[in-house]
């Protein structure tokens, strides 16, 4: 295991609030929370580490699952409990807008980041272009987030798959390259060795 790790791991947004939204389908979610673990575990192994991001809406009523007194700005109870290098709770869409997350990344010497979590299109996707633009790499595993269904403002319904499909499209060789959880771990392993 390597004494220091120039990659880490953003776990964005995998919390309890998105399980109260109408959108939410259990289905959908075990095979998303068996890559998201393996990602964690393989993480861990190589000692690569974790930040955990969470999201809350500023100002929101408690109602809204979002906010943080509602109680549901907490992980998933089914992911893989961690111990978390960093754990910030975010206001904006990328996780680099108003956190700590720049400074500790560049304290750390994080080079590469390997991008899971909630939503694909959404934060996961917003964090990505953002980091590329920043200069880090970044390493999007996509069968390790989760999205739902939308309607396009035209009317045309939007599966998950195709919205995966479509930020893959958009992200590959410009903002990320596409990889699987082990594609991730391995790229990690190979960058530590040069």
């Amino acid at each position: 295991m390597p004494q220091h790790s120039s990659t880490a791991l953003l776990m964005i947004d995998v919390q309890e609030s998105f399980r109260h939204r109408p959108s939410w389908r259990e289905d959908d979610v075990a095979p998303f929370l068996e890559r998201c673990n393996a990602l964690i575990d393989g993480a861990g192994r190589a000692g690569i580490p974790i930040v955990r991001v969470l999201h809350t809406d500023v100002p929101a009523p408690a109602s809204d699952p979002f906010s943080i007194e509602s109680g549901l700005v907490r992980p998933l109870a089914e992911l893989r409990d961690f111990d978390a290098a960093l754990q910030l709770v975010k206001t904006r869409h990328s996780a680099l807008v108003a956190t700590s997350l720049p400074l500790w990344l560049h304290e750390h010497g994080i080079r590469r980041l390997i991008v899971a979590g909630i939503r694909t299109e959404q934060c996961c996707e917003t964090t990505t272009r953002h980091a590329s633009d920043e200069g880090w790499a970044v390493d999007f595993v996509s069968e390790a987030t989760l999205t739902f269904e939308m309607r396009s403002p035209a009317g045309r319904t939007f599966s998950a798959a195709d919205l995966r499909e479509r930020t893959e499209t958009v992200l590959a060789g410009r903002f990320a390259t596409i990889c699987s959880v082990s594609q991730a771990l391995d790229r990690a392993a190979t960058a530590e060795q040069r």
